[in-house]
């Protein structure tokens, strides 16, 4: 089956390779950009999934926040490779939520970013970066204004 995708997306999976160990900032982004949540109740369901540790399977969660219409995650992988404990949490949430939503159908846009953290690379800097994505996006003035967020650090 052919999935309509943005441009640069075959780029992005081109050469992808997860380090075992290694340390991910990931974004996923909802189909169409569709902010489903900006509800309170899917929001505080995605919430539930990624912030349960069985949401990954094989990954330790450092840091989250759940935007209106995508989610940014700080992730430690262990065996498991980035490309398969992302398709997994992104299913699982798909089918948690749409059953939620009374519908079916794509739930996430196809694919994800991800960018690998370098050991010089301060993790607080990052984790600090994606607890301060609601006050980039205007919707709140402090982080602790924001419910839809947790960080091992914080």
């Amino acid at each position: 089956m052919n999935h309509p995708r943005g441009p640069g997306t075959q780029a992005l999976r081109r050469g992808r390779y997860s380090q075992k160990n290694g340390i991910y900032f990931v974004t996923a982004v909802t189909d169409k950009r569709i902010p489903w949540f900006q509800d309170f109740s899917f929001a505080r369901l995605m919430c539930n999934i990624i912030g349960n540790p069985a949401g990954l399977s094989d990954a330790e969660n450092l840091c989250w926040v759940v935007m209106p219409d995508h989610v940014h995650l700080l992730l430690r992988l262990r065996e498991t490779p980035l490309q398969q404990e992302l398709n997994q949490l992104k299913s699982r949430s798909a089918r948690i939520l749409n059953h939620e939503i009374g519908r079916s159908g794509r739930f996430w846009r196809p694919g994800f970013h991800d960018h690998a953290l370098r050991k010089e690379e301060d993790m607080l800097d990052i984790a600090r970066y994606i607890i301060a994505n609601p006050i980039r996006a205007k919707i709140v003035k402090r982080c602790g204004d924001y419910p839809y967020w947790n960080c091992i650090w914080l």
